[in-house]
């Protein structure tokens, strides 16, 4: 009687996804992605005019803000109602470096101090402030539209999260910090243009961002970076920084036990969602044309977590299609009855932590996808069967 042989491939012929493509997700992640993509960018601009496609534009500059709270609430368990600050640093970055470009000396002859933004001139200011001169440069002002926000969120984050402050107290804190910033920009008229905001904005270095080729060209920039946002939260999410962020949501306490700068954790993922809506504040600002303190403040801060949660706050993708879905609410719903959004959008929130608190995405995974997986395992034709293999002893 002969031992009995038994083959197995060898390690090396067993094909194993890398390491990159691990961090990116599943196969069906990344066709979501991919079909979000074919969406903003090929379906929307063939069947929406222009002035449709630009609210769906500004739409997505909000999505940004969404995709950061997805990682900073929905895995990190830290509920930010501040969010709006740093969309707002970031578009008054840009703001600032294109309203300096509109207010060249010949553009503004008229004014009895030419060279300086209007707002100032009619305050009676005589000279740029000196924290205007580096907005001068586009280099030092796209460098701004991330830095200034990250960097804000990393003190408010490392002084807060060091002395263990968070759930209830973090989000009042940081919605005092929306308050706080817009009285300060409205306080301060000729500094920032007051409760008007920085308006008038016509060039990128020579460049008409009114006209409609232009718009078109922002508007694709604008889908390509939400694209590059989400698949860095993708990133983010599915590695080693994913795995202990939802283990801190979880269990703070035992992570902390283990031997992890919990502190250290939630600043990063505080960070990451502030740097995250300092681009869409700034793509925002090129897109629409101005920007005001009406996008910092409580109740656009709100707004922004309510984006968030309707679409799935445990669901990049979902996030991104909640902004979408509840601003076309907004828009729709608003021109019949403006003065009943606020409430509505209440009753929205309200209506989705208590009915379904995972979101559209959550809904999708739960009734949709089974039926899906179904389907296409029916259709799938049985992989025939290999070889028996021999038995012992033969």
């Amino acid at each position: 009687m002969t031992d009995a042989v038994t083959r197995t491939a060898s390690p090396a012929a067993i094909p194993t996804p890398s390491r990159l493509a691990l961090m990116l997700g599943t196969k069906r992640d990344m066709i979501g992605i991919l079909l979000f993509a074919v969406l903003i960018l090929v379906v929307l601009p063939l069947s929406l005019d222009l002035f449709r496609l630009n609210n769906i534009g500004k739409y997505l500059t909000y999505a940004f803000v969404a995709v950061g709270l997805v990682l900073c609430w929905g895995l990190g368990g830290v509920l930010s109602l501040g969010q709006g600050v740093f969309f707002g640093l970031g578009g008054y970055a840009m703001a600032m470096f294109l309203k300096l470009e509109a207010s060249s000396p010949e553009a503004t002859a008229i004014q009895s101090t030419p060279g300086i933004p209007d707002f100032m001139d009619w305050n009676q200011l005589t000279a740029l402030p000196w924290f205007w001169e580096p907005f001068h440069n586009l280099a030092f002002t796209i460098l701004a539209v991330v830095a200034v926000p990250t960097i804000f969120a990393f003190f408010l984050g490392a002084m807060l999260f060091r002395r263990r402050v968070g759930g209830v107290y973090f989000a009042i804190i940081t919605q005092a910090v929306a308050s706080i910033l817009t009285i300060l920009i409205i306080g301060q008229q000729g500094l920032t243009g007051g409760i008007n905001g920085i308006t008038d904005l016509r060039t990128l270095l020579g460049w008409d961002i009114r006209t409609d080729a232009a718009k078109y060209i922002l508007y694709y920039v604008n889908g390509g970076l939400l694209i590059l946002v989400i698949l860095t939260a993708q990133f983010i999410k599915n590695g080693k920084i994913g795995r202990i962020l939802v283990a801190l949501r979880d269990k703070e306490d035992r992570v902390r036990f283990t031997g992890y700068d919990v502190a250290a954790y939630k600043t990063f993922v505080f960070c990451i969602a502030a740097a995250f809506s300092g681009i869409g504040g700034a793509m925002f600002t090129l897109q629409v044309g101005f920007m005001s303190p009406s996008f910092v403040g409580i109740v656009p801060s709100i707004e922004m977590v309510v984006f968030c949660a309707l679409g799935g706050r445990l669901s990049l993708l979902g996030a991104a299609y909640g902004a979408l879905i509840v601003n076309y609410a907004k828009t729709t719903f608003s021109e019949s009855f403006p003065e009943l959004w606020l409430f509505a959008m209440g009753a929205l929130f309200i209506g989705v932590v208590v009915a379904f608190p995972t979101g559209l995405a959550g809904l999708w995974q739960q009734y949709a996808q089974p039926l899906i997986d179904r389907a296409l395992t029916r259709r799938s034709p049985t992989a025939p069967a290999g070889p028996a293999a021999p038995a012992p002893g033969e």
